[in-house]
């Protein structure tokens, strides 16, 4: 589609009302306060947004909730990547976006989806500010970690791993046992089974879905290692669980 035409006169209408969007730099200011985990400045940003929300802001839908659902799902995934960037854990950061736009879908206006804006960069702020202050993981093993959770329906072995980052199996092995606090089979297991947590509380998928797209050999298997970890069954955890916001 040709949008030439369109363009031109958005365009054209935006600078004769005078219209400015928000600063690149400026944008990122605020979402670099929340990587940076600086909460006190998180709250003090979310003050001046809630007062000059539609400064600056293209209109992505002729329906005003609309258009500010889109703008939050936007900021939600912003967010969420620039702290992966800064060192928080890659399902972690997703999973976390999809509650929060979970929680933006429910809103019935304009006000509770700002606020939303504002309870989730604090929560992101709050979990960076906490994790800057663990020890800091080298660069190899955040990366080895966002490369299990990315293959986590593959076999994945410690070669593998470190094929895919170009350094020694046996260095990979030893570096990640010391930093992840914990063996690299062991760590996958438990990515394995908080990933199928999630799953089994916020979709509709079923138990041999879950499986097969965390790379279990079977059902059985799934079953088996849930319960091992978690103390019961993938149903009874739906059961508890699966109705949860």
């Amino acid at each position: 589609m040709d949008t030439n035409r369109e363009l031109n006169y958005r365009l054209f209408v935006q600078r004769e009302e005078g219209f400015r969007r928000v600063s690149f730099s400026s944008e990122f200011e605020k979402y670099n306060a929340v990587s940076s985990g600086d909460v006190e400045r998180v709250k003090e940003n979310f003050v001046n947004i809630k007062k000059n929300y539609y400064d600056g802001k293209g209109v992505l839908s002729d329906d005003p909730v609309r258009n500010v659902l889109y703008h939050v799902i936007i900021a939600i995934a912003m967010t969420s990547r620039v702290c992966v960037e800064n060192g928080m854990s890659h399902d972690l950061a997703y999973t976390l976006s999809d509650i929060y736009i979970r929680r933006a879908d429910k809103c019935k206006n304009a006000e509770q989806l700002i606020d939303i804006i504002g309870e989730m960069q604090l929560d992101y702020a709050e979990r960076m500010r906490e994790l800057k202050k663990e020890n800091v993981i080298s660069i190899h093993i955040r990366k080895c970690i966002d490369y299990i959770y990315e293959n986590l329906h593959e076999k994945l072995t410690v070669k593998s791993a470190a094929e895919f980052l170009q350094i020694d199996a046996t260095y990979l092995s030893k570096l990640f046992v010391k930093e992840a606090g914990v063996p690299f089979r062991e760590f996958i297991i438990n990515a394995k089974v908080n990933t199928a947590k999630n799953m089994l509380i916020y979709s509709d998928f079923t138990f041999s879905e879950i499986s097969l797209s965390l790379g279990f050999s079977s059902q059985s298997a799934f079953t088996s290692t849930f319960k091992k970890l978690t103390g019961m069954t993938p149903g009874k955890f739906r059961e508890l669980f699966g109705a949860a916001e």
